[in-house]
C-alpha cells in the first residue's frame, strides 16, 4: 500500500522538510534548518538511488541519475537548502505524473463483473438457484428473458432467440434451433429456454475471453517515460560541462551550480502536466483518455482497427425500406405491422414500431395475437388479420413467385434482412431492415486520413456479404469478416509489428483486440462495458468523430509536452554554461532553475486550450490539368456504360453476358481505381485549401455510392452469367442507369469546382 502512493508521500516529506527547515532558519537555528533540509533531500535520494539501480539492471538510463548526481553534491558540499529545492521539484514532478496513472488498472473488472454470478438450475421438485461456479455438465439450466447464458450448453427448447452481438459482433438477433449448441455470454432476447450444461463456469466460452483479454494486456510493450528518451546525450553533456567547469576553475561548487541548473525538472515536469493538461481537455469534450502513457502512444497512431456492429455502425436494427407486392399502401403496412408488433418485445418488432413513430402513423390495439419465436407474429389488426416475419412463416404451402424471388435476391444484393406481410391471407408486402452506418462515419475516415492515418480496417465476426456493404458505405481500405475475437487478436498484433495501431470497438468480443492494440478505444456511452474497462480511451459521447478529437487533442498534447522538454533543456544547457563560468552560484542556481519551472508549467497548461487548425495547402493549377486529362481518358469508359445503360436489355443473350463482364471490369480497374485515387490523395488536398472541416463530404459519398454499385454489379455480373433467372436483365438496367446517372453528374460537378478553383 505504501509503494503505492510512495510519491504523494515524498511530496508530502519533502514539502514539510523544505518548511520546518525554513522555520528553523528564520529562528535562527541554522543547524536544525540544515538538518531538516538534509532529511528530506536524503529520503528522495534514497528513493533514487533504488530506483536508479533497478533500471541499470534492466539495462535502461533516465534523466533521475543528475537528480540524484545533484542532491548527493548539494549534500557532500554542505548546501542542504539547494538539496532540498530539487527534492521538492523532483517530489512534485513524480506527483503528477502518479495521479495520472491512477486512472488505469481497472481494464478487466467490466469483464468480470457482466459474467453471471447465478444460474437457474431445473430439477425433479422446481428452479433452484445457485452460484454458477457450482453447475455441473449435463445440468439443465433455466435462462429467462434478458438473462445472460452462464455456461456453454446444448439448447432443449424448440427455438431459442439470442442477442449474439457481445460475441461474434452481429447486430440482429440469431435464431438457435433444438440441439444447437450456445456459447455463454450471449444474451436471450426471446422467450426462457432451457439447455443442459455441457462445460463448467471456468471452462466456456465468456471465461476463455476474459483469460484472452489478460493475455493480450500482459504482451504489451511497457511505457517508457517521454523525459528518459533523452537521457542518453543530456546525462553525459551534463557530466561533461561539470567537469570542465571544475578542472578548469578548480572550483567545485561550480560543478555543483553546474548539477543544479541541469537538474531535469523541466523535462520531469513538463510531461505529466502537458499530459494531464491534455486529459483534461479530452475529458471535457466526453474523451476519457485513462493515463499519460495511452495519450502519448495515441498521438503515434498510424493505423486504425475498426469493430463493425455499434462502432461503425449504430448496433441496432432499422427499418431501410418498405416494398410492396402490387399497388398497395406502403404506409398501410408498416402501420398494419407496426400495430401487431406492439405485442412483441422482439428487437425487429420493436424496430417497426419505432419507425411508425417516426413516420407518426397512427397505431391500433392488436387482439389474438401470437407469436412463433424465431418466426414472427400474427394477430388481427383493425378487423383484418396480419402475419409478417420469415417468408415460410408468412406464406406457407404457396408457390415462390417472381416478386418473392425478387425481393429475395434484393435483401441478398444489399446484405439486408427482412420480414414479410401478409394481410388476409394476401403476400402484401416486405419490411426490409439493415443496420446503418453512422452519419458520422465516413467523414470521420476521412479526418483521419487528413491526420495522417496510413491503413483503416474493418474486423467484424459478420458475414462477408454484409461487411461489405458497411465497408464501401463507409470508406474502409481494408475488410476482414467472419473473424472470431481470437482472429481479431491476431490481426491487431499483426498490425502493431508494422506500426503504431488503434482499435475502437464496442462489444465483449473486441475486448480481447482492444487490450492487445497499442491503443483501445471504446465507444462506452451505453456505460461501462467490457471493452470500456479493457481499452485506453473511452468514448462517452456515442459519436465516432470524437475519435478524431482525441487524436487531435493527444498529437497536440504530444508536441506542447516535448516542446517543453527542447526548451526547458535549451534553458538548462544556457544555464549551465553560465553556472560553468562561475555566474550563478549553486542557490541562485537553484532559483533559476525553479523559474525555469514556472516557465515550463505555464507552457504545458495550453494543452487545456482550444486545438489548432490545420495548415492549408494551395491547390495549383497542375493539379487541375491533371485531373481533367484524367477525366478526359475515362470518357471511353462512361461511353460504354451510358450505351449499355441504355439497351442492356434488349441486348441478345450472350452479348449481353460477355458485354457485361467486360464493362465491369473496365470499371473495377480504371473508373473505381480513378476515384480511390481522388478519394486517398485529391480531396485531402482539396480539404486543406478549402474553408470549412470537411468540405469534401458531398462529393465523398458520390464516391461511396459509386464504390458500391460497381461491387453490387460485379456481383450481377457473376450470377448473370451463371444463371440469367437470378438476376433479370432488367434490374442490371436499372443499376447501370442509375451509375451512369451518378458518374455523369459527379464528372460535372468535379469540373465545375476545378473551374471555380482555377479561377480563384
Amino acid at each position: 500500500m505504501l509503494s503505492k502512493w510512495l510519491d504523494p508521500v515524498l511530496l508530502l516529506l519533502t514539502a514539510l522538510a523544505l518548511l520546518a527547515g525554513g522555520v528553523a532558519y528564520v529562528a535562527q537555528k541554522p543547524d536544525w534548518a540544515s538538518m531538516c533540509w538534509a532529511a528530506g533531500s536524503l529520503v528522495m535520494s534514497a528513493v533514487l538511488l533504488v530506483e536508479i539501480v533497478r533500471r541499470l539492471a534492466r539495462r535502461e538510463a533516465g534523466v533521475d541519475l543528475i537528480a540524484l548526481l545533484s542532491i548527493t553534491a548539494a549534500l557532500v558540499f554542505e548546501q542542504t537548502l539547494v538539496a532540498a529545492v530539487i527534492a521538492l521539484m523532483l517530489a512534485t514532478g513524480r506527483t503528477l505524473e502518479f495521479f495520472t496513472r491512477q486512472r488505469a488498472d481497472r481494464e478487466l473488472r467490466a469483464l468480470i463483473d457482466r459474467a453471471p454470478r447465478f444460474a437457474w438450475l431445473q430439477e425433479e421438485g422446481g428452479l433452484r438457484e445457485i452460484p454458477v461456479e457450482h453447475v455441473q455438465p449435463y445440468q439443465t439450466l433455466l435462462v429467462r428473458l434478458g438473462e445472460v447464458i452462464p455456461v456453454d450448453g446444448r439448447l432443449l427448447s424448440p427455438v431459442a432467440i439470442l442477442d449474439e452481438s457481445a460475441l461474434s459482433g452481429e447486430s440482429l438477433p440469431v435464431t438457435r434451433r433444438e440441439g444447437e449448441q450456445l456459447p455463454s455470454g450471449v444474451s436471450n432476447v426471446g422467450a426462457p429456454i432451457l439447455l443442459i450444461a455441457t462445460r463448467t463456469a471456468a471452462q466456456s466460452t465468456y471465461a476463455g475471453i476474459v483469460r484472452l483479454a489478460e493475455e493480450a494486456r500482459r504482451s504489451r510493450a511497457p511505457f517508457v517515460r517521454l523525459a528518459d528518451r533523452y537521457a542518453l546525450f543530456f546525462i553525459p553533456l551534463t557530466l561533461l560541462i561539470a567537469g570542465l567547469a571544475w578542472q578548469l576553475s578548480g572550483d567545485p561548487l561550480r560543478a555543483l551550480a553546474v548539477l543544479v541548473v541541469a537538474t531535469p525538472c523541466p523535462l520531469i515536469l513538463a510531461v505529466p502536466i502537458a499530459f494531464m493538461s491534455g486529459i483534461s481537455r479530452a475529458a471535457r469534450r466526453g474523451i476519457l483518455i485513462k493515463d499519460g502513457a495511452t495519450l502519448e502512444a495515441l498521438a503515434g497512431v498510424k493505423q486504425v482497427f475498426l469493430d463493425k456492429t455499434g462502432t461503425l455502425t449504430s448496433g441496432h436494427a432499422r427499418l431501410q425500406s418498405i416494398e410492396v407486392n402490387g399497388l398497395g399502401d406502403p404506409q398501410r403496412l408498416l402501420a398494419l405491422a407496426a400495430s401487431l408488433a406492439q405485442a412483441s418485445t422482439h428487437p425487429v418488432a420493436q424496430a417497426i414500431v419505432e419507425a411508425a413513430h417516426q413516420r407518426q402513423l397512427p397505431l391500433s390495439v392488436p387482439q389474438a395475437v401470437e407469436e412463433s419465436p424465431g418466426s414472427g407474429l400474427c394477430g388481427r389488426v383493425d378487423g383484418v388479420q396480419v402475419r409478417f416475419g420469415t417468408l415460410s412463416f408468412v406464406h406457407k404451402e404457396v408457390p415462390e413467385t417472381d416478386w418473392v424471388a425478387a425481393m429475395l435476391r434484393h435483401m441478398d444484393y444489399l446484405a439486408c434482412s427482412g420480414s414479410f406481410i401478409d394481410v388476409d391471407g394476401k403476400l402484401a408486402g416486405l419490411l426490409v431492415f439493415s443496420d446503418k452506418v453512422r452519419r458520422e462515419t465516413p467523414q470521420t475516415l476521412r479526418r483521419l486520413r487528413n491526420r495522417g492515418i496510413e491503413k483503416i480496417v474493418m474486423l467484424t465476426g459478420d458475414r462477408l456479404e454484409t461487411a461489405e456493404m458497411i465497408a464501401l458505405s463507409a470508406g474502409i481500405d481494408e475488410l476482414r469478416a467472419g473473424l472470431t475475437p481470437e482472429d481479431k487478436v491476431r490481426a491487431v498484433q499483426q498490425g502493431c509489428l508494422r506500426t503504431s495501431t488503434l482499435m475502437v470497438g464496442d462489444g465483449i468480443n473486441d475486448a480481447p483486440a482492444l487490450a492487445a492494440a497499442n491503443v483501445g478505444v471504446a465507444m462506452g456511452a451505453g456505460g461501462a462495458t467490457a471493452s470500456a474497462q479493457a481499452a485506453g480511451v473511452v468514448l462517452l459521447v456515442d459519436r465516432l468523430d470524437r475519435l478524431v478529437e482525441a487524436l487531435d487533442i493527444a498529437r497536440r498534447t504530444g508536441y506542447i509536452a516535448r516542446q517543453g522538454v527542447l526548451v526547458g533543456m535549451g534553458m538548462s544547457l544556457l544555464a549551465m554554461a553560465v553556472a560553468a563560468l562561475g555566474y550563478l552560484p549553486p542557490l541562485v542556481g537553484a532559483v533559476v532553475q525553479e523559474g525555469i519551472d514556472v516557465a515550463i508549467i505555464i507552457n504545458a497548461l495550453r494543452a487545456l486550450g482550444p486545438l489548432w487548425a490545420l495548415s492549408k495547402r494551395k491547390f495549383t493549377a497542375e493539379h487541375i490539368d491533371r485531373l481533367q486529362d484524367e477525366h478526359r481518358q475515362l470518357s471511353t469508359v462512361l461511353n460504354d456504360l451510358h450505351q449499355l445503360a441504355n439497351d442492356f436489355a434488349q441486348r441478345p443473350l450472350a452479348q449481353a453476358q460477355a458485354d457485361l463482364l467486360e464493362l465491369v471490369d473496365k470499371l473495377q480497374t480504371s473508373l473505381a481505381q480513378h476515384e480511390h485515387e481522388d478519394e486517398n490523395t485529391l480531396y485531402p488536398l482539396l480539404t486543406r485549401s478549402m474553408p470549412g472541416e470537411d468540405p469534401m463530404s458531398a462529393m465523398s459519398h458520390v464516391h461511396r455510392e459509386i464504390f458500391r454499385l460497381i461491387h453490387l454489379l460485379t456481383r450481377m455480373s457473376g450470377d448473370f452469367s451463371a444463371d440469367p433467372a437470378t438476376a433479370p436483365a432488367d434490374e442490371i438496367q436499372h443499376q447501370l442507369i442509375r451509375l451512369d446517372t451518378l458518374v455523369r453528374l459527379h464528372f460535372d460537378q468535379e469540373e465545375e469546382l476545378f473551374r471555380y478553383l482555377d479561377g480563384r
